[in-house]
């Protein structure tokens, strides 16, 4: 990872949230170049429709990642991050999630349920379990595809925006509120 911009800092959101987000690793097209998770590029664009279409705002909530710093196959493109590279990272995750405290957790992608996994042990899997809030490490954890164009391929754009219903769901649970909850906002 020497060389790579590491995507953690002020631009990840608010600190606390309420809601956490946790991707696989900034993109090279996208929160490498911009500093930011989730902007900039294809998986960016979809997450903030799929954010606004849940009825979040972006600066209510606290984006970040399995791995801090883009990890990339020998011809430069985007790699998944390997096991011993979310090692590396989950003592940052960790501490994120203590210093952000966020009543929900919501992984995006395998990559990112897995390491959340590594952290505390769930027996969640992404394509059983997706969009299914589960009590986890004294809070919830609600596990959807990433909104990158590999995940599109198998969870098209229209089925993810159905998924991303369930958390709002999940807060409405957690703040004990039946009718449809209130937009989250900063």
């Amino acid at each position: 990872m020497k060389g790579r911009r590491r995507v953690l800092g002020p631009l990840n959101g608010r600190v606390p949230a309420e809601v956490m987000f946790v991707g696989e690793a900034p993109g090279r097209l996208g929160a490498e170049v911009t500093g930011v998770p989730f902007k900039g590029d294809l998986a960016g664009r979809n997450f903030e429709q799929l954010l606004e279409g849940a009825g979040l705002d972006r600066d209510a909530v606290f984006i970040s990642n399995a791995v801090i710093c883009n990890p990339r196959s020998s011809n430069g493109t985007n790699s998944r991050p390997t096991a011993s590279e979310i090692r590396n990272c989950s003592a940052w995750l960790r501490r994120t999630m203590r210093l952000v405290d966020p009543k929900l957790v919501v992984s995006l992608g395998v990559v990112a349920l897995a390491a959340l996994g590594g952290l505390e042990a769930h027996r969640l899997t992404l394509a059983r379990d997706v969009g299914r809030a589960v009590e986890w490490s004294d809070r919830l954890l609600l596990p959807l595809y990433h909104p990158g164009g590999r995940a599109m391929a198998r969870r098209p754009f229209s089925q993810q925006q159905r998924d991303w219903s369930a958390i709002a769901s999940a807060l409405a649970g957690l703040r004990g509120n039946v009718d449809e909850p209130d937009r989250l906002s900063a």
